[in-house]
């Protein structure tokens, strides 16, 4: 693709995204209570019946409005078969692979507690060698709780240095633009820091991670006043993402694989897969850091079943603090 067609993907990919976050608004009050049903049971995670919407309301918009000169190949949680566009197109004569994960957050959004997140990564398609890596278009959509005017939605082409970001007013429809403003901190003093541990499975493995992390940056100091460095445990790869974009949160660092490997735990299902982070291209085009939790780009494959570690941060000197210190108590 050149630039033109680069940018033409990027909006296609938000209207994409706009479609789910609609859908969703509109069916909000007629099928609540069936949001958290479990709908069914995969490889990669848990289907409720809120991911059955989004995702019909997916499927019907590529058939209908993806480029029929882009052969692409779906790749989505759920999928019972491959799925390409235009339809019967054999995988083999894809020209991009497409990942996306309709909601991200489902658990939060389907008990109407915390917004969840649409997410979309486009890559040349180069079969089982596709890696995060490879994505050279992102869009991530904010799918807001019913008690929420404004949804968010972030959008970038790689290499461009920069991100799109508005903010919807669902009442409205009326969009404005968005500040896109990483912390410039160069610490964790009096500003949001976490390490994932959502589930209660290896939870006081990581627990124990994080008071050696602090003890070892000299945040965390036998007696004394508790340190002012506080956590949010965002139940989404993308939120905790969109967080950092807005200067809220200075790092987020998920090593629940590494937490399960240690304690001989299959753990796949409550890890994050490659979906979560097909849009970590965002946060890097904003001048953020997003690398393995031992340093290095991501490269996990384009699939729905890996686990996925990783380290963001706002800006390079978070990361240069943080990284020595997590790669000695990781090893």
């Amino acid at each position: 693709m050149n630039d033109r067609q680069l940018e033409r993907a990027r909006r296609l990919l938000c209207q994409l995204q706009d479609t789910i976050r609609d859908a969703l608004l509109a069916t909000r009050v007629k099928q609540r209570r069936t949001f958290a049903r479990v709908a069914a049971e995969t490889a990669a995670d848990t289907i409720y019946e809120i991911d059955r919407i989004s995702e019909a309301a997916l499927v019907a918009w590529l058939e209908k409005n993806w480029p029929q000169s882009w052969p692409v190949e779906l790749v989505m949680e759920g999928l019972e078969s491959e799925l390409t566009f235009p339809a019967g197109t054999p995988v083999t004569a894809t020209q991009w692979k497409l990942i996306i994960d309709p909601i991200d957050g489902t658990r939060g959004l389907m008990h109407d507690k915390r917004s969840a997140w649409a997410l979309a990564g486009l890559a040349p398609q180069r079969g089982a060698r596709n890696h995060l890596g490879d994505i050279v278009v992102a869009a991530m959509t904010e799918l807001p709780i019913s008690k929420q005017w404004r949804a968010d939605q972030f959008s970038a082409v790689r290499g461009r240095g920069r991100v799109v970001a508005t903010a919807l007013n669902v009442l409205t429809g009326q969009r404005s633009r968005l500040p896109v403003r990483l912390s410039a901190a160069r610490d964790f003093t009096h500003g949001f820091a976490t390490i994932a541990r959502f589930f209660p499975t290896a939870k006081t493995w990581l627990a124990q991670l994080e008071e050696n992390l602090w003890r070892e940056l000299g945040v965390l100091r036998d007696g004394g006043e508790p340190p002012p460095v506080f956590e949010d445990q965002y139940i989404s790869s993308g939120g905790q993402l969109a967080e950092i974009l807005l200067g809220r949160d200075r790092m987020v660092i998920d090593v629940r694989p590494e937490a399960f490997r240690a304690l001989g735990i299959d753990g796949s299902g409550l890890s994050s897969h490659p979906y979560d982070l097909c849009t970590e291209l965002l946060l890097r085009e904003a001048g953020g850091v997003v690398e393995r939790p031992t340093g290095g780009r991501l490269r996990d494959p384009l699939d729905t079943t890996s686990p996925v570690s990783f380290a963001a941060y706002a800006n390079p000197q978070l990361a240069r603090l943080v990284r020595p210190v997590l790669r000695r108590l990781l090893e």
